[in-house]
């Protein structure tokens, strides 16, 4: 006997289909995300494997989409089935995050990892001169990512080079700053609210904000509070992830593509889509040749992401859905 749970914890209206077999509630197909507040201490790593371990039996892939540190907590989903190949979508959406430095002091880490060291000679920076720093590096911004990141610079780790011993030249790359304003300062603490782009640091933005004003800073604390449409309010916690029944905390994948253009397809374009074929008609939306669509079935289901190809709109990705329509005899 098959139960069909249907979860949509955001919107009732964007549905999402899970099987599950008794007596165990063995999950044999699984389609979602998992938004989990991970604590300070714990790697994504570390997160990803406590899902992995309860889902091994049945071989279901887990992943998460995008790294926090061991020192930041917050918002980090994990996408759970065929929602590991939403990830880069994930990764297209801004996220925000809660950052507290200290100022008049500097590590070789930009956080708390090794210890700090105090600058007593410096200035103190007054309120608009923060505020003047944060407007400054809002918009699009080069940035240098801390040496002891884990981005890969000739074939290895940056932070692994570095605690070698090694001397490592950052590359500057291009992040994108929405928003960044000062919520808090009472010297020698500052608190920053940025909405940014994939790519940035965090550390390395609050230590610009601070050069800005003739100063110093290490990051004490990061809260990453949401990607897109997920909210640190609406994750559950470590203990939920070790001990609760997983079913109720998975969360819509189509959440992952609320940026993309949507269309609605009928069961006839649904089922051409669950079997690899293109639909050769126009899809009624403005939307450049080299954009990407969302489809979604009668019954409000992600079935497929969609590219244009020259036989029509293909299925660059497709994901499972409850019943697939039977074909009609000019399929």
């Amino acid at each position: 006997m098959y139960h069909l749970a249907i979860v949509s914890a955001i919107d009732p209206f964007l549905p999402m289909a899970y099987h599950f077999c008794d007596p165990l509630f063995r999950v044999t197909t699984v389609f979602g995300f998992i938004n989990c507040n991970k604590p300070a201490g714990m790697t994504s790593r570390d997160v990803v494997n406590i899902v992995q371990r309860r889902l091994k039996p049945d071989k279901i892939k887990v992943g998460h989409c995008g790294t926090l540190d061991p020192l930041a907590e917050g918002v980090l989903l994990l996408g759970i089935g065929s929602a590991v190949r939403l990830t880069p979508y994930v990764q297209d959406q801004p996220k925000r995050y809660i950052g507290k430095f200290r100022l008049g002091a500097s590590s070789d880490t930009g956080d708390l990892e090794n210890g700090f060291v105090s600058h007593g000679d410096l200035p103190q920076p007054n309120r608009q001169q923060l505020h003047d720093a944060c407007t400054g590096l809002t918009g699009l911004i080069k940035q240098i990512p801390p040496a002891y990141s884990a981005i890969w610079v000739d074939g290895q780790r940056a932070y692994d080079r570095v605690r070698r011993g090694e001397q490592v030249d950052m590359p500057s790359r291009t992040v994108s700053i929405h928003e960044l304003s000062l919520v808090d300062y009472d010297f020698p603490m500052m608190t920053l609210d940025t909405l940014c782009g994939s790519g940035t640091y965090i550390r390395t933005l609050g230590i610009d904000v601070a050069r800005a004003a003739q100063s110093m800073a290490v990051m004490t604390h990061l809260v990453r509070t949401e990607i897109g449409s997920f909210h640190v309010d609406k994750s559950v916690t470590i203990d939920q992830l070790r001990d609760a029944p997983l079913e109720p905390l998975l969360m819509p994948a189509a959440l992952a593509v609320t940026h993309l253009p949507r269309i609605d397809v009928d069961d006839h374009d649904t089922y051409r889509l669950q079997n690899g074929l293109c639909l050769h008609e126009e899809l009624g939306i403005s939307v450049t040749d080299d954009a990407q669509v969302a489809a979604f079935t009668p019954s409000g289901q992600l079935c497929a992401i969609l590219r244009r190809k020259p036989r029509g709109w293909c299925p660059y990705r497709g994901f499972p859905i409850d019943e697939v329509p039977r074909p009609r005899s000019d399929d």
